[in-house]
């Protein structure tokens, strides 16, 4: 995707996105990416990690205020995110959630006169205490299949500073800002 097709499609999906209060908030020297995966070219066995029966991810189905507790381990402006409809995969480990993420429906847009039809998975997160072992990652392959196997055409990343971790997936950074705006 061309850069000024990837600011477009960021301005489409963000409208006013560099005026709210949160963003104008973070610090100056802070940069984020916006990444994008064309689903049509998703490889799966692009990264693997075996777990034994321990290890399940599945959307969660439990109580609400329980997972919001374990999201704001993680983040605590991120419950906010947590609307009633979402829908959220989570890994866990012995039954407990230890990593979650809402799969999310992006909308349609347009770029280059074609409509698209993007989702991604949003507000990634994995308890301090079980990171690095493959669990949030595959998770988030899980969500990335999801999306392709509902038939959208793209999953994009919103927001990240950890760009190298989705592109072990076949992410690429399309955009990179700050708090001033597009760079």
């Amino acid at each position: 995707m061309e850069k000024q097709d990837a600011v477009t499609l960021f301005h489409s999906m963000h409208p006013d996105f560099f005026e709210r209060e949160y963003i104008r908030s973070i610090l100056e020297d802070w940069i984020f990416e916006e990444m994008l995966l064309p689903l049509e070219n998703f490889d799966p066995g692009r990264y693997e990690k075996s777990f034994d029966s321990s290890v399940t991810f599945s959307y969660f189905q439990g109580n609400r205020d329980e997972l919001l507790k374990i999201v704001e381990q993680v983040n605590s402006d991120w419950p906010a995110f947590f609307g009633g409809e979402d829908r959220v995969l989570c890994g866990y480990l012995n039954g407990k959630v230890v990593s979650f993420c809402i799969v999310e429906d992006m909308g349609t847009h347009m770029v280059n006169g074609q409509a698209l039809k993007i989702g991604g998975p949003g507000c990634v997160g994995t308890l301090p205490e079980y990171r690095d072992k493959g669990i949030g990652l595959t998770m988030v392959k899980k969500a990335t299949q999801i999306l392709k196997d509902e038939g959208y055409n793209y999953s994009y990343i919103h927001y990240t500073g950890v760009a190298q971790w989705y592109a072990k997936l076949g992410y690429e950074t399309i955009l990179k800002w700050t708090r001033n705006g597009i760079l």
